[in-house]
């Protein structure tokens, strides 16, 4: 066996494509000492697909591939005899994206926000947990759309609702996808339905010429059942690991949103993945669901930005010609770039997103429920209103800060008295501003 060394310099040598080499230190950042070659040569041929003339090693210890003190990786990992190089990535070689350490995801694997979750929903009552959980369901499904700039009915905000209660019940796959799609898409007479058989991109068209403004380029057409597959099988790899739920659900997520693989649909499905993952590694609760797209709602530009840093960058490495009808065709290989990327700052925005719904859009919402009651059971006691009259009077109150409108109060409300009336308002203002 040739010394480590010399095995490294065969290997650079049989490498005839650059990318290959940036792929490699992708992989194993670091590379120093008599182990190098091993891990260089085991990524060589896992990349290639393609054997090299060398003899296995009969002997040595086994080594990690990705260094743990600067990535997240796969504990326990699958070991390569030929190699002696135990293979700790997060993924398979069709898709596997990796995410650095930083202080920030540091601190939160550190709180154990998935504990911090079960202890926040263990001390409320379970009407007021389900009930929760059935707003922040509707909420958490008005707001995907809101974030793709639609306004949808509630009945179709609803449907979605209930799909996304229903996460982590099916297990992932292409076909999954395309049930996904379906259900999204009301109206199929303009789009081509389906895994996309053309080219894609996100952006504007130019007013004048109508060629495409591209923002992000979507993976090749052509590529997406090998990206595809390969994001499926690695889900289901981390899923039956002991990697972080959260930190697979970004990979996963934002993987797919960045291959694009639908001509519309794509944005909805990728954070109803989110939701499928984190339940599928059971990290939030039973009963519980995060309204994740609520969360992203209120930092949209600060989700924008975070696909921008993946996709801006990528548009310098893709070829890309207008076709007759105004879309994009790839020209170059592009599928590595779909496959390998760093998601270290996505992971950072998801986790920022969770803890902001842990600590205040679900104690928020438990609050309201818990006022509403109270309020309610006042309204009971001294009026006898039925339900819906109810929910009218607290929805005009909440709508005018805390005062019932004159007109409110010369229509739907004639029959209280001004005295009547300010005994409300002062209550509302007990129970719900103070």
């Amino acid at each position: 066996m040739e010394k480590p060394a010399s095995l490294t310099t065969l290997v650079r040598k049989e490498v005839s494509s650059l990318f290959v080499i940036k792929l490699i230190f992708h992989f194993s950042l670091v590379m120093k000492g008599l182990n190098s070659g091993e891990r260089i040569w085991f990524l060589y041929e896992w990349l290639m697909e393609k054997t090299l003339n060398l003899n296995d090693l009969k002997e040595g210890n086994y080594v990690t591939l990705s260094d743990d003190n600067l990535q997240y990786t796969i504990g326990k990992g699958d070991n390569s005899p030929r190699h002696r190089v135990r293979n700790n990535l997060p993924g398979t070689i069709n898709f596997c994206p990796l995410i650095s350490r930083s202080e920030k995801l540091e601190k939160y694997l550190n709180e154990d926000l998935s504990e911090k979750t079960t202890s926040l929903v263990r001390n409320i009552h379970k009407d007021i947990l389900h009930r929760t959980s059935a707003f922040l369901l509707f909420k958490d499904s008005k707001a995907s759309f809101n974030i793709e700039g639609e306004t949808p009915s509630n009945s179709r905000a609803t449907r979605w609702g209930k799909v996304i209660g229903q996460a982590g019940n099916r297990p992932l796959s292409k076909e999954e996808l395309l049930r996904l799609q379906q259900i999204i898409i009301e109206n199929e007479r303009f789009i081509n339905m389906g895994f996309r058989k053309e080219g894609g991109f996100v952006g504007e068209y130019d007013r004048t010429t109508g060629e495409p403004i591209p923002e992000h380029i979507s993976a090749r057409w052509q590529d997406l059942d090998e990206l595809l597959d390969g994001l499926v099988k690695t889900d289901s790899k981390l899923e039956k690991s002991d990697f972080n739920p959260v930190l697979t659900a970004t990979m996963i997520a934002f993987g797919f949103v960045f291959i694009h693989p639908f001509v519309d649909g794509n944005g909805r499905i990728h954070r109803y993945l989110i939701h499928h993952i984190l339940a599928k590694m059971k990290f939030t609760p039973q009963g519980i669901i995060f309204p994740v797209s609520a969360a992203i709602l209120e930092r949209i530009d600060e989700y924008r930005k975070v696909l921008e840093s993946y996709s801006h960058p990528l548009l310098d490495f893709i070829e890309w010609r207008t076709t007759q009808d105004h879309n994009v065709e790839v020209l170059n290989s592009t599928a590595d770039y779909y496959k390998y990327y760093d998601a270290t700052l996505q992971a950072e925005f998801l986790f920022d997103c969770i803890d902001y719904t842990i600590m205040k859009i679900i104690p928020v919402e438990v609050s309201y429920i818990q006022n509403y009651d109270r309020m309610k059971t006042w309204l009971d006691d001294n009026f006898e209103m039925p339900d819906k009259t109810v929910a009218l009077l607290i929805r005009f109150l909440e709508q005018n800060n805390g005062k019932l409108s004159n007109r409110a109060r010369a229509q739907e409300f004639s029959a209280l008295n001004n005295k009547e009336v300010e005994l409300i308002e002062n209550q509302y203002q007990d129970v719900f501003q103070r």
